[in-house]
């Protein structure tokens, strides 16, 4: 018989984290190559725009983990969008992904509200869609593969 308890308990998930690394570095020759390496550790990358007021006029978070930059937080002050401001600091972050970091993709995640048109239109594609996420909302999931690093 099991005791199961729902409970927030971070002595538990690090003892469950360490056992589902330790299986996934058994069963995957891949892990087992990456594990300890850079690929494995997340870097932060982070690109901010400051407006002519000396104003933050708009920033991206997100960080390079196995290879692929994860855009996590993207903004674009309202008086500067329609600018191309959201897709330099995209640029900027891919270039600091890719060049100092190795990258060979970024991926994206946004409601349907928020920009999916505007991840299309720098070059990333929907690979999924998650409708009632949450609910009355769709979550869409798109990625990007970065060409090669010049001299590669």
């Amino acid at each position: 018989m099991f005791s199961i308890e729902a409970v927030n308990d971070s002595e538990r998930r690090d003892v469950v984290l360490a056992r589902l690394r330790a299986t996934n570095t058994e069963r995957s020759s891949v892990m087992r190559a990456l594990r300890g390496t850079s690929v494995e550790r997340s870097v932060p990358v982070e690109v901010y725009a400051t407006g002519p007021d000396g104003e933050p006029a708009g920033g991206l978070a997100g960080h390079v983990q196995w290879g692929w930059l994860h855009v996590d937080l993207l903004w674009v002050d309202e008086r500067h969008r329609g600018t191309g401001l959201g897709s330099a600091l995209m640029a900027r972050a891919e270039d600091v992904a890719r060049e100092e970091h190795g990258a060979v993709g970024s991926q994206v995640e946004t409601w349907d509200f928020q920009a999916p048109g505007f991840y299309r239109k720098v070059g990333y594609e929907e690979v999924a869609a998650v409708e009632d996420y949450p609910p009355g909302m769709t979550n869409h999931l798109l990625i990007k593969r970065f060409p090669p690093v010049s001299g590669a």
